[in-house]
């Protein structure tokens, strides 16, 4: 029996080729998400202001279990992420609150090793209000993560350590 449920799979892509992906699972009515952040690049003449993916070679594509095959036979894309030989799944709510982060101005840093366990902390105010996150020190400076299960990075935020309360 396949499941016929939607749920949100992160997709690794060919490098550099989030974008494209994203267009053409877009382009075949697969509703997908590319999380991306702006950068300044600096050239010899000029500085610009560009889109680049956050999580380099990942996607998000929403389907259901009879999608696989055809998300796999899109250009760009070259596998589903596993864990424990299963594909991997994002629960709604950790796409609804990397579109949240996203949509500020906040200075994010992807990290990609494992952050031990902090304590758990609910953000109580400002722009990531209702996020759910591990409290850790870096640099002798108070951050906020916010683990992404099941892919094996961590968002690293600049927040007010006043904005938030244990759980």
């Amino acid at each position: 029996m396949v499941d016929q449920n939607y749920r949100w799979y992160p997709v690794y892509t060919r490098s550099r080729a989030e974008k494209k992906a994203h267009e053409e699972l877009n382009r075949k009515g697969i509703l997908s998400y590319l999380p991306l952040k702006k950068t300044v690049k600096q050239w010899s003449d000029r500085k610009k202001i560009v889109e680049e993916p956050l999580i380099k070679s990942y996607l998000f594509a929403y389907i259901s279990a009879k999608e696989y095959a055809e998300v796999l036979m899109t250009n760009g894309v070259a596998r589903f992420i596993y864990f424990s030989s299963q594909i991997a799944s994002i629960p709604d709510q950790q796409i609804n609150d990397l579109k949240l982060l996203l949509a500020t101005d906040a200075d994010l840093e992807l990290i990609d090793y494992d952050i031990k366990p902090g304590e758990r902390v609910l953000i109580k105010a400002g722009p990531f209000k209702g996020i759910i996150a591990e409290l850790v020190s870096l640099q002798n400076k108070q951050r906020i993560i916010l683990r992404l299960q099941n892919m094996g990075y961590s968002i690293n935020i600049n927040t007010s350590i006043a904005f938030v309360e244990p759980l």
